[in-house]
């Protein structure tokens, strides 16, 4: 086929091409909303089947010595009609949805639970009336999802994993990581009592600085290894390198605007590692990295360049610039010792491998139980 001359192509004009812009996402707006219909149609089909056989337990119909053979014997049927996702392990993952689930459930008035017979996409819709009389909230992630948040024991954490989810539009492997790097504990360990009961309800709400903290960050994407020798500026180009991972670690809302970010004063040339906007809180957050051991030094250092950031670069818009130095080691005491109350400074621990979830969940009830003992002792006095 003869090729056409660049004269003779076809050329779109402007109006044209806004129209296809317009088509194009008009497209995958339809296609995207057709894939969460399908994806909602499924969990609530899964969860009425799971409280069905639930149902169908709790009014005796099979005794305890048949439910096993007898859910099998369904399974069976189910699958020889309708495929392989009617299995009896997916059974039993649907039954423990339910389970899971049911305390979050507006019951119905009366009646054994309806049946889908009949019932179209539309009826099950978050906003159909159908959908409403079932549960209070709607499914909003796909049943992947949840078939891992089925796995997380604790209601609290599994809940607040499901709203980040939700609220971040994570996927399947990004939920995976998050909770593998233990996201809820180190969230946790960074907040009062009443704040972390507001992990569970509201997710990760931020307001204020603290709301962006975590002890420690987890950078095992950089794939460094932490037997090995390695310098700040191999940290700091690992995690350009990884950039859009280290944003979804240090959490919501942060867009990335420089490193080695150079200031004068003084004919003295200074530079911040890391520059960072927060577009929630809408202020700058600076990083230092800092292989070692955390000094008093790293701390004024970091004082400094957020006096200047403050100072000469921020508007009056704009709230007072955060300062996280990231090391490998910290000292609590020194901490509190160097920086005056209230100091928009915070050093944080990072590590390069994930944590130990057990040891991060014993810790939290411990210092639960902590600040519990310390609570009652102040309401004694």
């Amino acid at each position: 086929m003869k090729q056409l001359s660049r004269q003779s192509r076809i050329k779109i004009a402007p109006r044209a091409g806004s129209l296809y812009s317009d088509i194009h996402g008009l497209i995958l707006a339809a296609r995207q909303a057709v894939v969460r219909s399908v994806n909602t149609l499924q969990v609530l089909t899964n969860y009425q089947i799971g409280r069905s056989i639930v149902e169908h337990e709790q009014k005796g119909r099979w005794r305890a010595q048949y439910g096993q053979r007898a859910l099998s014997e369904l399974a069976q049927r189910l699958t020889m009609e309708f495929g392989k996702g009617f299995s009896l392990t997916n059974l039993k993952l649907m039954r423990q949805f339910y389970l899971t689930r049911q305390s979050a459930i507006a019951p119905v008035s009366s009646g054994p639970l309806s049946s889908l017979k009949g019932q179209t996409a539309s009826d099950l819709s978050p906003k159909s009336e159908t959908a409403s009389r079932m549960l209070p909230k709607p499914f909003t992630l796909s049943w992947s999802h949840y078939v891992f948040l089925i796995g997380v024991k604790n209601p609290d954490e599994r809940m607040f994993y499901e709203l980040e989810a939700t609220a971040q539009n994570w996927s399947l492997r990004e939920l995976r990581r998050q909770f593998d790097s233990s996201l809820y504990e180190r969230l946790a360990l960074s907040r009062n009592k009443k704040a972390i009961c507001s992990l569970a309800k509201k997710g990760q709400i931020v307001e204020k600085s603290q709301d962006l903290l975590k002890e420690p960050y987890v950078l095992e994407f950089l794939g460094l290894d932490e037997k090995q020798q390695y310098s700040e500026t191999d940290l700091e180009t690992a995690i350009i390198d990884k950039i859009e991972s280290f944003i979804l670690e240090m959490g919501k809302g942060f867009l990335f605007e420089a490193r080695q970010k150079r200031f004068t004063f003084d004919e003295d040339h200074f530079f911040v590692d890391l520059v960072f906007y927060n577009r929630l809180l809408r202020c700058y957050v600076l990083i230092d990295l800092k292989i070692g051991k955390l000094t008093h030094q790293d701390l004024g250092q970091m004082q400094m360049y957020v006096n200047y950031f403050d100072q000469q670069v921020k508007t009056k818009a704009e709230r007072p610039t955060i300062g996280i130095v990231l090391c490998r080691k910290k000292h609590d005491a020194l901490v509190k010792i160097t920086l005056p109350k209230g100091a928009n400074i915070h050093a944080r621990q990072y590590q390069l491998y994930l944590p130990d979830k057990e040891q991060l969940r014993q810790k939290l009830i411990e210092w639960q139980a902590d600040a519990e003992s310390v609570k009652t002792m102040n309401d004694k006095r």
